[in-house]
């Protein structure tokens, strides 16, 4: 027992789930079958640590703002990995994840969405950060596949005398509506097919479904905000290309 509650089901619901998800990949022989649960694994430890220092610091706004950058930064290097970029990639993820960000934040707190609470800016700061690196990350990734593998178009265009920019603005455009995608599906059948984290955590944080229902079109509206923006500056950055990229594996 902690805190009047029994860990033991959910070790065990966990574990099993781990299992399934192994079992699966395994029974179709595919690479990598114990990625999914060492994920959970490290998922669980990450969540516990942070719970306990969230804890302590959720009323403290400093402190707050540390949490976020640190969240900032591993957003960051996760992207820049996925992506398989050198140096020049840490800032085009940096700033990309950075401006869709806090331009959505802003906008949230500017316009009285939310109120301006510590517990509102840890609460959306962070969705809004993991989100963007997840469609920085799509929107670098199919980039890079769709000039590599379209690259005798790219070296046309080139070769007709178009900047590298205009010769891969096509292709940029296409990857930033495909990152958007995963977001775009969510937003639509929000309520329909999907009740999203922040629905369900509002209310059994003790908010009426009303409530939780206005945080959470508030925070879908956020993520597409900060996710156009992020795709959109990742593919301004990557546009112009000279030379066949190498795609991440």
């Amino acid at each position: 027992m902690t805190g009047g509650i029994d860990l033991l089901p959910t070790v065990i619901g966990v574990l099993v789930l781990a299992a399934v998800a192994t079992t699966a990949l395994a029974i179709f022989r595919v690479p990598g079958l114990w990625t999914p649960a060492l994920a959970i694994l490290r998922g669980a430890v990450q969540l516990a640590v942070i719970s306990v220092i969230l804890s302590g610091i959720v009323s403290q706004p400093a402190w707050i703002g540390v949490a976020l950058l640190v969240m900032y930064g591993i957003a960051t290097g996760v992207a820049v990995r996925r992506t398989g970029g050198g140096r020049r990639t840490v800032l085009v993820m940096a700033t990309s994840i950075g401006a869709g960000a806090v331009v959505s934040i802003g906008t949230v707190f500017a316009t009285g969405a939310l109120q301006p609470t510590p517990r509102y800016l840890l609460a959306i700061g962070a969705i809004l950060i993991g989100n963007s690196m997840s469609i920085a990350t799509l929107a670098g990734r199919r980039f890079t596949a769709s000039v590599a593998d379209r690259w005798e178009e790219v070296e046309g265009w080139l070769a007709l005398g178009a900047t590298p920019r205009r010769s891969t603005l096509e292709l940029a455009r296409g990857a930033v509506r495909e990152a958007l995608i995963p977001s775009i599906d969510q937003t639509r059948t929000t309520g329909l097919v999907v009740l999203p984290g922040a629905f369900v955590g509002a209310i059994f944080g003790g908010l009426s479904p009303l409530d939780a229902g206005r945080f959470q079109i508030v925070v879908l509206a956020a993520i597409m905000a900060a996710g156009a923006i992020t795709a959109v500056l990742i593919a301004t950055w990557m546009g112009p290309v000279r030379t066949k990229p190498t795609v991440a594996a």
